[in-house]
């Protein structure tokens, strides 16, 4: 499916399914491509929920998304960025891990006045 069509819930819902045994400690890590497929889908059905290009939410290697309105950065490095692994992004996508839990372990980095994620987390479809 292209970036720009919007993700169904369910599809959103299925993504996730085969990582939630090892998010929760259950199960080995799936492949990698099982982890980026869900952690690609979580980060654009966010940024389909939160349209704007204020903030960059970066889960490094498999995805990096703009989203939260209000003024867009054109070059460079936006002075809104959040970023954090796979494991941590799904973790809060799903509610397994609350935002201000994650930012005081130090498991998500987050600059700029716009880059606390937390009233749109955990995503609802998948909570």
């Amino acid at each position: 499916m292209a970036a720009s069509q919007p993700i169904p819930a369910e599809e959103l819902v299925a993504a996730v399914a085969p990582v939630r045994a090892w998010l929760a400690g259950e199960d080995e890590q799936p492949a990698r491509a099982v982890v980026g497929a869900a952690v690609k889908t979580t980060a654009r059905w966010l940024a389909q929920q939160v349209p704007g290009r204020s903030v960059e939410l970066r889960v490094p290697p498999h995805v990096a998304v703009q989203l939260v309105p209000g003024p867009r950065h054109t070059r460079g490095t936006p002075p809104n960025v959040v970023e954090t692994d796979a494991a941590t992004w799904l973790r809060l996508a799903t509610g397994a891990l609350t935002w201000d839990d994650a930012v005081a372990g130090g498991k998500v980095s987050a600059s700029g006045n716009r880059a606390d994620l937390s009233a749109h987390l955990p995503l609802r479809p998948i909570r």
